[in-house]
């Protein structure tokens, strides 16, 4: 079994058995060195983000003091939800490992299933009904940023 995978289980069953989320665990790993640990935190904390790779994601970046991850691998107990992948690539992680699909978390009652077929077009069901206002003040913040000279790139 591969020790991160393992460490990553285990982090799903402290969330599990705590009563803090679903069992999910994640693990951030540098050069062969782990990094940060996360677990499902969903029930603790009333968040509905803090799942595992968003809670080894945060540690990670505050432990490095720095936004690019370009540099670790992120291994996690279950494939992760389309709002973890997202933040996998926002944070330039390059390998991610995976131990169960999101088939198995769907057959535990943990179902993506809609927000998958809604980012591929496929939906007919929505659950969030978008619309589209005041654009033309909202560009001004584009504006301001592509003028700045001190930016952040990101």
């Amino acid at each position: 079994m591969n020790k991160y995978i393992k460490i990553a289980i285990q982090e799903g069953e402290k969330a599990l058995r705590k009563n803090e989320g679903g069992p999910f665990g994640a693990v951030i790993v540098k050069k062969g060195k782990i990094i940060a640990t996360g677990r499902n935190k969903v029930i603790k904390t009333n968040d509905p983000t803090a799942h595992a790779e968003m809670d080894a994601i945060r540690k990670a970046t505050k432990k490095l003091k720095r936004f690019d991850l370009s540099d670790c691998e992120i291994y996690s107990s279950c494939e992760p939800c389309p709002m973890c992948f997202s933040a996998i690539h926002w944070a330039r992680i390059k390998k991610l490992y995976f131990g169960c699909t999101r088939k198995d978390a769907e057959k535990a009652g943990f179902n993506d299933k809609l927000i998958y077929d809604i980012l591929k077009g496929t939906s007919k069901k929505k659950q969030v009904k978008s619309i589209h206002l005041d654009r033309e003040e909202c560009l001004a913040l584009f504006k301001e940023w592509k003028k700045k000279k001190d930016k952040v790139q990101y």
